[in-house]
């Protein structure tokens, strides 16, 4: 499992990787392992207002369909429309295909979610406990 250093992780396995007030949202490797292959990612409307830990949209894989949520505020400027066609994208590439990106209203939210080293300990309890 790869875990990358470069991004913050929320407790629901978003990544976030900020670029100015921008924050491009995915899934982490330990979600996509725990998903199965993914055949569908429903996207967000751009312009959707959202709160830190609001439903932004829903990627469905072979198990199950889940919620991916934002793990910051802010209002959804960009989706990532290649994984309209290519929804295996988020197994493949999990760091690379992002989902979608929020302008941030609060960009301190950041600083409430984990850092690489935290997020590793999380997934490693949440393996114990299933």
């Amino acid at each position: 499992m790869h875990f990358d250093k470069n991004v913050k992780y929320s407790k629901t396995h978003e990544w976030v990787r900020v670029s100015g007030n921008i924050a491009y949202v995915g899934i982490s490797d330990f979600a996509q392992q725990e998903l199965g292959d993914i055949v569908y990612v429903e996207l967000p409307e751009v312009g959707k207002e959202l709160s830190a830990g609001d439903e932004a949209c829903t990627v469905e894989s072979v198990k199950a369909a889940s919620p991916i949520n934002s793990p910051v505020s802010g209002k959804v400027i960009e989706v990532n429309s290649e994984l309209e066609d290519k929804p295996e994208l988020l197994n493949q590439k999990p760091y690379e295909a992002f989902i979608f990106a929020v302008e941030m209203k609060n960009s301190s939210e950041i600083n409430s979610l984990m850092d690489v080293d935290s997020y590793q300990k999380f997934c490693e309890e949440e393996k114990k406990h299933h």
